[in-house]
């Protein structure tokens, strides 16, 4: 593979890698996916030997930071053994290994990703009350996803809580669960909700502008300005009374496309330069080829020139969503 970097045609460098190794959950968010959903055939997804083949090729062309999702992505039976195999490269060709997870799974594996070389997790949540849990996730499994929370801060993991804002759903407990998050320890990110894939409910009804948000936030607490960043879209604030750190992406009202330095590749090998668009490159041809590294290069090279400048996500009454595959699909 070569070693000149990731430089899209509006000149931004590409280091940073969400790598989904799984469709299947085993949550169904009511924004997220349909309560039937369908997952992909096992044969159609990505061996182990495969995806660190390609986080190996794409820490040759200068990514930097990891973040393997899904789906759910503890549910695969041997995705810390992905873990293992790309952490052995964190301090050296890469700078970081992170994972997205819904929590569920989290209390079995808190240890060995720490061991891993894992040191920081994104954990979504989206409320503590159980109830409204079980109806938003179709699943009543809040305690798990708690207990999971405990273990990997027992274990030494950094934790941010990923909450989707949901008008009539959440809204007015999102301060308890900016609180609760901060009490412990963690950082929380409030997200507004994207039109990705079908789902059983009119996003319209549930979309929550998180402008909104921050007003109401600010006549609580005093939100000041932070430079924090982790890599991702995420504006961050210290909450003076509190003291701890809150982000907000914000991709259906504050574009934040111009510093886009993400990629995102499916379980099935298909690389999407954009969560909001369906320009795709097909890595999986290209590893299962008789020549896998000089057409992953070329590959490569065509997702820089097909990287559009914005997404164009819109959610209104009767809009189609912006793009048909799920989030699970493409990982977070």
């Amino acid at each position: 593979m070569s070693s000149k970097g990731l430089v899209d045609t509006f000149g931004r460098q590409i280091t940073y890698l969400r790598l989904s190794i799984t469709d299947r959950c085993d949550l169904r968010c009511t924004y997220c996916m349909p309560e039937r959903m369908t997952f992909l055939p096992k044969k159609e997804v990505l061996d182990l030997e495969e995806l660190y083949a390609l986080a190996r090729g794409f820490m040759d062309r200068g990514i930097r930071k990891i973040r393997l999702t899904g789906g759910e992505p503890l549910v695969r039976k041997d995705a810390v053994d992905l873990v293992r195999a790309i952490g052995r490269h964190v301090g050296s060709e890469l700078d970081e290994l992170t994972l997205t997870t819904n929590g569920t799974q989290l209390a079995q594996h808190a240890v060995a990703l720490a061991d891993a070389g894992v040191r920081r997790i994104n954990v979504s949540l989206d409320t503590l009350d159980r109830d409204v849990f079980a109806g938003l996730a179709r699943r009543d499994a809040l305690p798990q996803v708690l207990g999971g929370i405990a273990a990997a801060k027992a274990a030494g993991l950094k934790i941010k809580i990923n909450t989707v804002a949901l008008k009539g759903v959440n809204e007015h407990t999102i301060p308890a669960l900016i609180e609760w998050a901060h009490g412990e320890g963690h950082d929380i990110t409030l997200i507004e909700t994207m039109p990705l894939g079908v789902v059983d409910e009119d996003r319209t009804d549930r979309f929550l502008p998180l402008s909104k948000v921050r007003k109401e936030l600010e006549a609580r607490w005093t939100l000041e300005t932070s430079e924090h960043r982790t890599g991702g879209p995420s504006r961050y604030f210290k909450v003076r009374e509190t003291g701890g750190l809150l982000g907000l992406i914000t991709p259906m009202t504050e574009n934040f496309c111009a510093g886009c330095n993400r990629i995102r590749v499916t379980t099935t090998g298909q690389l999407y330069p954009c969560l909001g668009g369906g320009e795709r490159v097909d890595l999986r041809a290209a590893l299962r080829s008789d020549s896998p590294e000089a057409r992953l290069e070329a590959a490569l090279d065509q997702a820089m020139s097909i990287k559009p400048e914005r997404h164009n996500f819109r959610i209104g009454a009767g809009e189609a969503p912006a793009v048909e595959r799920h989030m699970s699909m493409t990982g977070g």
